[in-house]
């Protein structure tokens, strides 16, 4: 998900932000009408660019997760 996908996902969630900072401030009521149309089908285009996106992980679960590896885990197991 590191290509198009995760670039549209950063993307929206900087429109969406900005956005909500227009909303707050006396911005034109057809520039917020018109960003929200815009909003509208971006949205759900990112939603299916994740879903659909074709992206296969390196690592298995029996490496366990990258963040919390399994030799940590054990030790936070003992520790209780």
């Amino acid at each position: 998900m590191k290509n198009f996908a995760i670039k549209l996902v950063w993307f929206t969630t900087v429109y969406v932000f900005v956005f909500a900072i227009l909303n707050q401030t006396d911005t034109d009521l057809r520039i917020l009408l018109a960003l929200h149309f815009i909003g509208v089908f971006l949205i759900p285009l990112m939603v299916y660019k994740v879903l659909t996106d074709n992206y296969n992980p390196t690592n298995t679960f029996k490496e366990w997760y990258e963040d919390h590896p399994m030799n940590t885990l054990e030790k936070d197991e003992n520790e209780e």
